[in-house]
């Protein structure tokens, strides 16, 4: 694997290329993601990667995995101000339940929310605008001190992730799906195996949960992020970027 921390100059953030994600794809090709996490978050990604979560129907997953590999391992989330109440409590029961302890939490700037959104109300015309204002930019600073980070994406979510491979790299930043291929019915047995508390809206039919204006209940026969700004030609905030 090329080493992508030996630049000729100083002042340039180290970065990764498309070759550093495809020899992390082989190297763990077959790995089991609790055993890759261990590796990597005690090995040579220590201090330099966050785990970015949602607090949403399964995130617990991928919480008690960076908890049992290393449970400072700083953990990123984006609270957009239009948070479901159930999730920002949900959020604080599983840190303590999990023994994270380092969790940041990172809101919209408000120099920017008074210019763009003074009222709190693009969400409803324009979702895109909104998304980038509340989840982008903030997470963008969030994630800014490290060179790498671990998404809880998973391919059964929507057909913009399908082909989603566990390692990939955007702006330079290595980026780790450990949950790729993972489906629903290895979820469940993940959380009933470790006695993982559930998100208080799932049972309620919220099966993919953002923010409280933008998120509806799923129908039968939907994928799980159908409810995900319903009306909307939209199935993602932003953050991450579809899949070929």
């Amino acid at each position: 694997m090329a080493d992508p921390r030996r630049l000729d100059r100083i002042d340039v953030r180290p970065a990764y290329g498309a070759e550093d994600a495809a020899a992390y794809q082989a190297r763990f090709a077959g790995i089991p993601a609790p055993e890759m996490l261990r590796t990597l978050l005690t090995g040579e990604l220590h201090g330099q990667i966050a785990a970015v979560s949602s607090f949403g129907t399964e995130s617990a997953v991928l919480l008690h995995m960076v908890a049992q590999a290393d449970p400072a391992t700083p953990v990123v989330f984006t609270d957009t101000l239009k948070m479901f109440a159930e999730t920002l409590a949900y959020r604080d029961m599983l840190v303590a339940r999990l023994g994270l302890t380092d969790v940041r939490v990172i809101r919209p700037a408000p120099a920017l929310l008074a210019k763009k959104d003074p009222d709190g109300i693009r969400h409803g015309y324009d979702p895109d605008g909104c998304c980038d204002l509340r989840k982008v930019e903030p997470l963008a600073r969030g994630l800014a001190p490290f060179e790498a980070w671990i998404s809880g994406r998973k391919g059964f979510q929507a057909g913009t992730r399908r082909a989603l491979p566990r390692f990939e790299v955007e702006d330079g930043r290595l980026k780790l799906n450990p949950l790729a291929d993972w489906d629903k019915v290895a979820l469940d047995a993940y959380f009933a195996d470790h006695d993982l508390p559930r998100h208080p809206l799932e049972a309620e039919g919220y099966l993919s949960i953002g923010c409280a204006p933008c998120t509806s209940k799923v129908k039968p026969g939907e994928d799980p992020r159908a409810g995900r700004w319903r009306g909307f030609d939209k199935v993602e905030c932003g953050i991450h970027r579809p899949v070929a």
